[in-house]
């Protein structure tokens, strides 16, 4: 039987996984939640937050928590599914205090905090007794000299900071995967998702933008600089950054466009022309093109590249040249389970699928469905009136847009997890 440490860091619990007493998997921990005092006593830990199916975040009491130990959350089985909502009251540890100014008492020098301790009292209530905290320094390129501090030696914590930083917070949510690390990113303050946007890199920010619901979008790229602001959409997908430009005042829209690359931005102008439920505006178009005299072993290096998602990867689009959207005459497709099939050195213009029936730019959103679901496709190409490759509409993107507008917030109830009142 594991015995849970009486001192536990809170960034080391950021992604733990939470299990109920029988082993199934109930959700992850997002967060810590204390309720500070005015004083320097050390603050009570409340309880976790969790992310549970369907990215809902549920509070955790403390009081139902038995195990913090051997990388792993052990609860007692009842859990309440009410969706998780901030008190007045309540601190977010992760979200809130990391990266947060402080002074040490003893020396009146100031610090960022970088992690917080919490531990068991006598009284077996858990508190916020320790702060871990980085002062800067003055030689270039090297880090600053750390501390573990009581809780009463800094101050500053309750503070009100204009700018925080977000470098500690995302370095406790580093593994996190860009539609995780969006759901932790909706639900703090704008202020905090600011932050954390100034402190992403620009690939990175991109893949997060496509996954947030488009309010949290359209702020996120208002707040940036009209230059970073147009990097962004450079690195998102053309159809993502479309649908963003759709959102956006039409002369901030057209300020942009003017700012990225001429060939990034034409892909953009190319799909904003499409109505929004239609194949053309559903389609990506950089999908992974080939010549016809390409090998069998140059296809499968294309689509091996890490970048692209599975849907993109699952076909290579064999045409003429051109090579860039749009393309020459469009002459079939390549599926990837009949590249693995083939001799390296074979060309892909002799093993490709010459009879999928393609799609029309204005083919209506039910049309592009029951396509992909009548032949059990993840992709499907789009081709104009003279045969050439507009682009592809996934799998992904056609759910997406099947969905409600707001299902990214919507749960979806657990299955194992007992309510509580049961």
């Amino acid at each position: 039987m594991s015995v849970t440490p009486t001192r536990v860091f809170v960034a080391r619990l950021a992604g733990l996984l939470v299990f109920d007493p029988n082993g199934d998997q109930v959700g992850r921990v997002r967060d810590v939640v204390a309720a500070l005092r005015t004083d320097e006593r050390a603050p009570r830990v409340l309880g976790l937050v969790v992310e549970v199916f369907g990215r809902r975040r549920i509070f955790l009491p403390m009081t139902r928590v038995t195990s913090l130990d051997s990388g792993q959350v052990i609860t007692t089985g009842l859990v309440n599914m009410r969706r998780f909502e901030q008190r007045s009251t309540e601190t977010l540890v992760l979200a809130e205090l990391l990266d947060r100014t402080v002074t040490v008492t003893e020396t009146g020098l100031s610090a960022v905090v970088f992690d917080v301790a919490m531990e068991q009292s006598r009284t077996r209530d858990w508190v916020l007794s320790r702060v871990a905290v980085q002062r800067g320094s003055k030689r270039f390129g090297r880090k600053g000299q750390t501390q573990v501090l009581e809780w009463s030696e800094v101050t500053g914590l309750t503070d009100n900071q204009s700018d925080q930083g977000a470098t500690h917070l995302l370095a406790a949510f580093e593994e996190m995967r860009p539609a995780d690390l969006a759901g932790v990113i909706h639900e703090l303050s704008p202020k905090r998702r600011g932050e954390i946007a100034a402190a992403l890199d620009d690939e990175r920010l991109a893949d997060v933008l496509e996954e947030l619901p488009e309010d949290d979008q359209v702020e996120i790229l208002s707040n940036l600089g009209s230059e970073r602001a147009a990097d962004i959409l450079e690195e998102m997908s053309p159809d993502d950054a479309a649908d963003l430009i759709a959102e956006l005042p039409p002369e901030t829209a057209e300020a942009l466009l003017r700012l990225m690359q001429p060939d990034e931005a034409e892909d953009v102008r190319r799909l904003l022309t499409y109505e929004e439920k239609t194949a053309g505006g559903l389609m990506t178009t950089d999908p992974v093109i080939l010549p016809p005299d390409s090998t069998v072993a140059e296809a499968l290096a294309r689509i091996r590249n890490s970048e692209l998602t599975p849907s993109l990867a699952a076909m290579v689009y064999v045409c003429r040249p051109p090579l860039e959207t749009p393309t020459g005459r469009f002459l079939g497709v390549g599926h990837f389970q009949r590249l693995l099939r083939e001799p390296p050195s074979t060309l892909v213009s002799g093993v490709i699928d010459t009879d999928l029936e393609t799609l029309r730019p204005d083919a209506p959103l039910d049309e592009v469905t029951r396509l992909v679901a009548h032949y059990n496709l993840v992709a499907s190409p789009v081709v104009d009136e003279s045969g050439h490759l507009l682009g592809v509409v996934t799998v992904d993107d056609v759910v997406d847009h099947m969905l409600p507008e707001d299902w990214r917030e919507r749960p979806r109830s657990p299955t194992k997890v007992v309510p509580d009142g049961a």
